[in-house]
């Protein structure tokens, strides 16, 4: 990997509820870094009497945990003889810390999961059957679809939006629009350059893939070839070249032009150091999640912004989108029916859209609404349009996040598109199975 740092973050409160209630503590991980949550509940009943089940995830922004203890404090009402322990550990190194305790045989009960992490685990069989969720009639058809049809071993809580966010007060000033075709986005961009703007905000992980990954499969799902064209990566009859150097052409673009700086975002880390960066109110434009807009919006800004689709076509604008915050169960869990019984008290209905909103995400649900939050709403219309593609379809088996994000790395750091390519290619054909 081109760039890796570490970050610590630590917060700690207590909130009574009833007979129950639930405190923070913090504790570092060992061998692992990073920032880490724990959120724990105490019953006045016998200890003997109570089943405990662990909960591992990603979302450690106390807003989010915020909601997820709510949703957890109301099942334990519900179900007072089981107590949900829940820790949280930021960044790339909660997936390092899941496979570690995976393979350790210490797995938690439940636990986050995204599309290259769920590959691993699927392989070694370490992911209980949810196929019996009672909620599962529930998601839409795309999600359903994502999800598998015999033996189903994740779910998805949100659909993650990636967009273009837009300081509306700079564009304002220089009369600029925000841009809706590639064309108009070259011509914004080369404007800000003329005068001496770095145009475009970028982190490490996120922000160049997803736009690499949207221009290079989107007349794939617009033609509705998707199965057809990730079957054929998956057995390696075509390369994944194929399809990602025109958007990794254009990332070698913004390289190239200056519309973005290549050794500030090789450092920069997503939805925390580009966001601090955008607020500044020295850029038009940022790329990243429209999940951080609550944050961003939090961090009171002086300007106005919104978050619009992704204007890389020659004619209009599409988004990147994902089934998010996936959450999957242990097979070896000690508690499996009280496991499975959390998992769909938290993909019930209810849950889910108050957790999409605090998320400024789209709901996975049939008749799910998206975020309320007022900068996202540009996304609407274009999402609901079907102008999208699927950042990490779990029809591709090959780790496609992973090795997009680092493909990306390797640009930034001034290696050439031909041999980016052809690395990327190299390790896709290494993880094709026979």
């Amino acid at each position: 990997m081109y760039y890796k740092r570490q970050e610590r973050t630590a917060m700690s409160r207590k909130i009574p509820a009833l007979l129950l209630f639930l405190t923070f503590t913090i504790a570092a991980l060992t061998g692992c870094s990073g920032g880490k949550n724990r959120v724990v509940n105490e019953d006045t009943l016998d200890s003997q009497e109570i089943v405990t089940i662990t909960f591992f995830g990603n979302k450690y922004e106390p807003d989010n945990v915020t909601v997820i203890e709510q949703i957890m404090s109301e099942f334990m009402k519900e179900n007072p003889y089981i107590r949900v322990s829940y820790e949280s550990l930021k960044g790339t190194a909660y997936f390092d810390a899941l496979e570690k305790r995976m393979e350790s045989g210490k797995g938690d009960d439940i636990f986050m999961v995204n599309h290259d992490s769920l590959l691993k685990l699927e392989e070694k069989g370490q992911l209980a059957d949810l196929s019996g969720l009672s909620t599962l009639p529930d998601f839409t058809d795309e999600m359903r679809s994502q999800m598998g049809n015999d033996r189903i071993t994740w779910v998805p809580t949100t659909v993650s939006v990636f967009g273009l966010y837009c300081n509306l007060d700079l564009l304002k000033e220089h009369k600029q629009q925000v841009p809706g075709t590639w064309k108009e986005w070259e011509e914004v961009c080369d404007y800000f350059v003329s005068r001496g703007m770095t145009p475009v905000i970028a982190n490490n992980d996120i922000s160049l893939k997803t736009l690499a990954i949207g221009q290079g499969f989107y007349q794939v799902y617009q033609d509705k070839r998707q199965t057809e064209v990730l079957g054929r990566l998956n057995n390696g009859e075509e390369k994944l070249s194929e399809y990602l150097t025109e958007g990794f052409s254009t990332v070698e673009t913004f390289i190239s032009r200056g519309y973005l700086d290549a050794d500030q975002a090789l450092k920069t880390k997503k939805t925390s150091d580009d966001l601090k960066e955008f607020i500044l109110g020295e850029s038009p434009f940022m790329l990243t999640g429209a999940w951080a807009a609550g944050r961003v919006d939090s961090m009171k800004p002086d300007f106005q912004f919104e978050v619009a689709p992704l204007p890389i076509l020659d004619e209009g604008s599409m988004l990147v989108i994902n089934p998010d915050t996936r959450l999957s169960v242990n097979a070896d869990s000690e508690h499996l029916d009280a496991a499975m019984k959390f998992v769909e008290y938290f993909t019930k209905a209810e849950n889910i859209q108050r957790f999409a909103d605090q998320q400024s995400s789209f709901s996975p649900l049939k008749g799910g609404s998206p975020s309320s939050v007022l900068e996202i709403q540009p996304l609407i219309s274009c999402y609901e349009s079907g102008r999208t593609v699927i950042g990490t379809d779990d029809l591709l088996k090959l780790p496609i996040w992973d090795l997009t994000a680092e493909a990306s790395q390797m640009l930034l750091a001034g290696e050439s598109l031909k041999s980016t390519m052809s690395w990327l290619d190299q390790q896709a054909q290494e993880r094709i199975v026979p």
